[in-house]
């Protein structure tokens, strides 16, 4: 059957003027501008907390990132220098007018998460928006034989006491603040644990963050009356140095996409949690694993 001529295109001088997009629909270039965040565990350029926190400024926040240089230096990966951390964060600012504050914090300390999100707060001009609890104890685990009361004490102060006493010291700032003051939001991390399989080998670790996924119902609940949605975020195997060789590479292949997780994609998932798109999204335990088969 022959081809009909396509039609030639309308003269540009005829061509309709371009739709504008409803006001309503437009996505503000800078949706976090104006807006303060404190992330934790921000001390290393291969974490996601470092991750989170680079995103966060491109979209125009401040953003006070926390460190604990002793975990990371007794860990294999070793720790990075936090003024060099915060210095490549301020590079990514899409605001020149925000602030990249940072500062330590030993979170297993039962005074240290009130003393941080007040100094996070100070630090920012008074005000905090954002709550990424970010942190976590490595090491000091194991399977159900190998594990002792130290070891579940030790994952207990920082996994999630630290997180729940942070979230108070949050909720606190913002009970302060003119009746719902919009751009509350709170997001925790969890893991793997409720998913098939679970962590068998990491039973201390597996416990605490399971914890923080039920209790997030609740802590949402109790701060929807101030404006703040509360999220947690599973993201999956990340590469975050902490494996190499023939295990990396097991890992790798357990993901549709045959590469594993990194720093960025979960950063992606709770940067937009943070902005004003996400209003609506609270109480939910997020996984972000891109389709990783156990």
């Amino acid at each position: 059957m022959p081809q009909l001529p396509s039609a030639a295109p309308p003269p540009a001088e005829f061509a309709p003027a371009p739709v504008p997009v409803p006001e309503d629909l437009c996505r503000a270039p800078l949706p976090l501008r104006g807006r303060t965040a404190l992330v934790t565990g921000a001390g290393r350029r291969a974490g996601i907390g470092y991750a989170v926190a680079r995103r966060m400024a491109a979209y125009g926040a401040s953003v006070y990132l926390h460190h604990h240089v002793p975990h990371d230096a007794a860990m294999p990966w070793g720790a990075d220098r936090p003024e060099e951390v915060a210095a490549e964060v301020r590079g990514a600012l899409g605001d020149p007018g925000a602030r990249i504050v940072h500062g330590p914090g030993d979170l297993s300390e039962p005074d240290a998460p009130a003393e941080l999100v007040a100094r996070a707060a100070d630090a920012l001009g008074g005000r905090l928006d954002i709550l990424v609890a970010n942190h976590a104890l490595s090491g000091s685990d194991g399977p159900l034989d190998a594990i002792d009361a130290a070891m579940l004490d030790a994952h207990w102060a920082v996994d999630t006491r630290s997180v729940i006493l942070l979230v108070q010291a949050y909720a606190r700032l913002r009970t302060a603040l003119p009746a719902r003051t919009p751009g509350g939001r709170v997001v925790m991390m969890t893991s793997g644990q409720d998913i098939a399989g679970g962590m068998p080998g990491e039973i201390a670790y597996a416990l605490q963050k399971g914890a923080l996924a039920s209790v997030t119902r609740s802590l949402a609940t109790t701060l929807a009356e101030y404006a703040v949605t509360v999220n947690t975020v599973n993201p999956g195997p990340v590469d975050t140095g902490y494996l190499t060789g023939e295990a990396y590479g097991q890992v790798a292949s357990m993901f549709p996409g045959g590469r594993w997780g990194m720093p960025d994609d979960p950063a992606r998932l709770i940067a937009w949690l943070a902005t004003d798109e996400a209003g609506w999204i609270t109480g939910q335990v997020i996984d972000s694993e891109g389709g990783f088969r156990r």
